[in-house]
């Protein structure tokens, strides 16, 4: 017998010193554990998380469950760094556990065991408890086996006895690793998540005469990452980063209606060119709560010059047949152009987004005027907003001739009429896209060829006036 027991203590021992040899002794590591993060955030859905811990780590093997990372992880991506050097601290295997505790799958891991159902009757008042058995569980349908009975859709509260091993309540890293330094490591770790996304918004506050305006610019972030980050340090990065599909799986393009944490006035970023993209880092740390949209200030800059355009453009199909005095009546597009240079209060890239304009009435009310999606614009280019259609300006095209000369040569006329009714002058540019090899044969107002298909007149009209345009186009297309 004595034999016996040693032989079995000895299997025993063996049998725990291979675990701990293949999987490790067990240890963890909360955000508490978290001594820095940096969050880089990118306008395609996707973060960049890198993160410093102190793990508290016996010698030799350790399974690490590395817990608190983002529910949208790309496992792929993660890198782990020890700050005191790889051959004191490596890693051997990585596993990411998202079998995450839900009332579905619980009863799915208790099919054919045991639980307790607890339900109250109602003429004691009191909770009776049975013990039953999971049969089965469809879309949380669950069959029970009572006794002798069967019985699904049981009315009563369901007692586990514990929690299955293989699941867990939040996503988790785990690292195999070997640990041959001291018994505090810090670590550096890098991941990317989706579900995060920003964008830019902006505000344009045009003066009176529509000469001047403020701009204020917005980032909004929003963090559908499942994870917080507390006291981070928050950069963004504009511009367009290529992905690979599968990886983009979530449209984050639809913001929901939810509570914004806006920043005060003082707060900004820092703009620097990175590779073929632009980094604004904020200066200071920020919390950004899982689940949340947050608004921190980009920009603001006053008394920027502005150029309002008005623009009156033709089809390409006038020019293919006749039309005579079949072309309907056209509108003309208000634009509002700012040179993003220095010398205009500028001067600094700025990212895609939505650019809204307002402008105070004759009572000082700021009222909505148009919106425009504006893309990346690198400093000393034009952003080029559309505003709508002019309500006081009109103008019609009408086809004066149009003759085939040879299979391939066509003569076309037209007489464009602008009426301006506003109490100013104006100009409109009349763009008119000519099909084919062309020359503008004669002309009533001075013209330029814009560019190989585009023909462009500038045409001054006065206040409750009108001009009509005249001109003769040869083509061969």
């Amino acid at each position: 017998m004595k034999r016996f027991v040693i032989a079995v203590v000895f299997i025993l021992a063996t049998s725990v010193i291979a675990h701990a040899e293949t999987e490790g002794v067990q240890s963890s590591s909360t955000a508490s554990d978290q001594k820095s993060v940096a969050l880089t955030v990118y306008n395609v859905n996707i973060g960049l998380v890198k993160e410093e811990r102190v793990l508290k780590l016996p010698t030799g093997r350790v399974l690490l469950s590395y817990m608190d990372v983002a529910a949208d992880i790309i496992p792929q991506s993660v890198s782990i760094h020890a700050q005191a050097g790889e051959k004191l601290l490596s890693v051997l295997e990585q596993n990411y556990e998202y079998d995450l505790l839900t009332p579905q799958k619980l009863l799915d891991k208790y099919v054919g065991k045991e639980v307790k159902l607890y339900q109250k009757n109602y003429y004691t008042d009191k909770e009776e408890v049975v013990k039953a058995t999971v049969l089965s569980n469809n879309n949380g349908a669950a069959v029970f086996k009572i006794g002798d009975e069967i019985t699904y859709n049981h009315p009563g509260r369901i007692i586990f006895p514990k929690l299955p091993e293989n699941l867990i309540a939040k996503p988790t890293l785990q690292w195999l690793l070997n640990n041959e330094g001291t018994s505090e490591q810090k670590v550096d770790v890098t991941y990317l998540t989706n579900g995060i996304n920003w964008r830019a918004d902006y505000v344009l506050l045009l003066n009176q005469k529509d000469t001047r305006a403020d701009l204020t610019g917005w980032v909004t972030i929003d963090n559908k990452s499942g994870a917080n980050y507390a006291g981070a340090k928050l950069k963004l990065v504009a511009g367009d980063v290529n992905r690979v599909i599968e990886n983009a799986y979530r449209d984050a393009s639809a913001y929901k209606s939810m509570p914004v944490a806006a920043a005060p006035a003082q707060q900004s970023f820092k703009e620097e060119g990175f590779f073929e993209y632009h980094i604004y880092t904020l200066n200071r740390l920020s919390n950004i709560k899982n689940n949340q949209i947050k608004q921190i200030r980009l920009l603001k800059e006053d008394n920027l010059v502005v150029h309002k355009d008005f623009v009156f453009r033709g089809q390409p199909y006038y020019f293919r047949s006749v039309y005579r005095d079949n072309i309907p009546k056209e509108k003309v597009g208000v634009y509002v152009e700012i040179d993003n240079r220095k010398d205009n209060n500028l001067g600094i890239p700025i990212p895609k987004g939505t650019v809204r304009v307002y402008k105070a009435d004759s009572e000082g009310a700021l009222q909505f005027i148009g919106e425009d999606t504006v893309d990346h614009t690198p400093k000393d280019e034009k952003i080029r907003i559309k505003m709508g259609d002019a309500f006081d300006i009109t103008g019609q095209h009408k086809q004066t001739d149009w003759k085939k000369l040879e299979w391939d040569i066509y003569e076309a006329s037209f007489e464009i009429i602008l009426k301006n009714h506003k109490k100013e002058d104006i100009r409109v540019r009349v763009l008119e896209p000519v099909p084919g090899d062309w020359k503008v044969l004669n002309n009533s107002h001075a013209y330029k060829k814009a560019e190989s298909n585009l023909l462009e007149f500038a045409i001054d009209v006065p206040k409750d006036g009108e001009v009509k345009l005249n001109y003769t186009v040869s083509m061969k297309f």
